[in-house]
């Protein structure tokens, strides 16, 4: 099932049921709420993707993007002076583009087919609460370390299997790439064995140094401004 979606190109990668701050100054994107608000665009739903490289996406360089991104549905908006705007969206579901339009809008459209979990070859209750399990426990000895994004809590305990590892993956600093490797996978059981083995890797790697690093600081509180 495909379907068009305006684009935001981010420096960030969102993952489904994650919250999405945003501060709006450009003019395409400033255009892009009032049509989101207006329902112009129906639904108030955009597509946002991952820059591989940069913080911007222009004619040159929208090969940049990466090829998964993930709908989001615009929540509050708070204007601002000058034409700003403060929005807060939230990440629903997972695509992959297949056609980009720089035409039909003063922003990026593109039109996208959504992309549905697959069937693990490997899968048992047994086996997914063995795995949920032990995400969780790597999950709060990486808590533990003090590295945690402001802000974020913990999971509910009824979060289903196919989500944990997003609802995990909130309140960590990862790497875009670590979050865009979480985002394209689409077993749920190698998912959560992804998210398990980067929350042990972080963990060990916080252990070692006895410190933040400088660079994953910066990322945490980047708000995905543009």
């Amino acid at each position: 099932m495909t379907e068009t979606l305006p684009l935001f190109p981010l420096g960030t990668v969102l993952l489904p049921g994650a919250s999405l701050p945003l501060r709006i100054f450009e003019a395409r994107y400033r255009q892009l709420v009032l049509d989101l608000v207006n329902e112009v665009v129906p639904g108030r739903r955009f597509g946002v993707v991952g820059i591989r490289q940069g913080w911007e996406v222009g004619e040159d360089n929208v090969d940049a993007m990466y090829e998964i991104g993930c709908s989001a549905r615009l929540g509050e908006v708070q204007q601002l002076p000058e034409g700003r705007y403060d929005t807060t969206s939230t990440g629903q579901h997972r695509f992959r583009l297949l056609q980009l339009d720089t035409e039909a809008a003063p922003y990026l459209m593109a039109r996208v087919e959504w992309l549905p979990d697959s069937t693990p070859q490997q899968d048992s209750d047994q086996l997914r609460e063995r795995l949920a399990t032990s995400a969780r426990a790597a999950h709060e000895r990486y808590l533990a370390t003090g590295l945690q994004v402001e802000g974020t809590t913990t999971p509910d305990d009824d979060t289903g299997f196919a989500e944990l590892p997003y609802s995990l993956a909130e309140n960590c600093v990862l790497t875009p790439e670590d979050r865009q490797h979480l985002l394209a996978e689409t077993d749920p059981v190698a998912r959560m064995r992804t998210i398990r083995s980067l929350l042990n890797r972080e963990t060990e790697l916080v252990r070692r140094l006895r410190a933040v690093p400088a660079q994953l600081s910066e990322f945490a509180e980047h708000a995905g401004t543009n």
